[in-house]
């Protein structure tokens, strides 16, 4: 009886060490299996970054760099050139004067005797370039245009509101007759329509006349 007693101890004792190898046992696999293959709450994120960290990124753009590959000193586009011709001073771009862009004054000037002064004022909001020396004088009732006196002159801007003068001659002291004549025709050029301007002060008496080019000045154009 003693005997079998402790057979059943035995084998009780023998039982429980076989179950408690095998709860060891499970809990290993279950230990390597959590090593093998942890959860995805331990994954970190392959593409996240901390927002917490102050290392900077690689991406981003160096001290005074805009990113865009362009420093953000550089210089600006030059302004462009002013066009040719905007200056008044230049004829580029300024357009001849024609006989209708002017008006006319003529008078009869007391000194030289014989003489008239002619005005040419530009009527016009545009400035344009005065030919002096292309300037035609006819008297109607007479062929032929007066001829030239005086030196020659230089082209000329003239501005609006300005004025040119001309010294119209109608007579010489020395040559006795002629005709009356109370009105002119002016062009610009012989290839101009001429307009016809009264003789302030008229008539005169025209035998030989002439006519020097455009000046700045009445002084000047009464000078021959």
């Amino acid at each position: 009886m003693a005997h079998t007693a402790r057979s059943r101890r035995t084998t009780a004792a023998l039982t429980a060490l076989s179950i408690g190898i095998l709860a060891l046992t499970a809990c290993n696999g279950d230990v390597d299996n959590d090593v093998a293959t942890p959860g995805t709450h331990a994954s970190p994120s392959a593409t996240g970054t901390d927002e917490g960290t102050d290392m900077p990124s690689s991406a981003e753009p160096a001290d005074g760099d805009s990113g865009s590959g362009k420093s953000s000193d550089s210089p600006s586009t030059p302004p462009s050139s002013p066009k040719p011709g905007a200056d008044d001073d230049q004829d580029g771009g300024v357009g001849m004067c024609e006989t209708t862009d002017l008006t006319y004054n003529v008078t009869v000037a007391s000194r030289p005797v014989n003489h008239a002064l002619l005005t040419a004022s530009n009527k016009g909001s545009d400035s344009c370039l005065l030919s002096p020396n292309e300037l035609v004088i006819t008297i109607p009732g007479l062929d032929g245009a007066a001829g030239h006196m005086g030196p020659a002159g230089k082209d000329w801007i003239l501005k609006p509101g300005e004025s040119a003068y001309a010294g119209i001659m109608f007579s010489r002291a020395d040559t006795a007759g002629g005709k009356s004549a109370d009105k002119v025709e002016v062009a610009l050029a012989a290839s101009e329509s001429p307009v016809t301007v009264p003789v302030n002060d008229g008539p005169v008496t025209v035998n030989d006349s002439q006519v020097t080019s455009f000046f700045g000045t009445a002084e000047d154009a009464l000078t021959y």
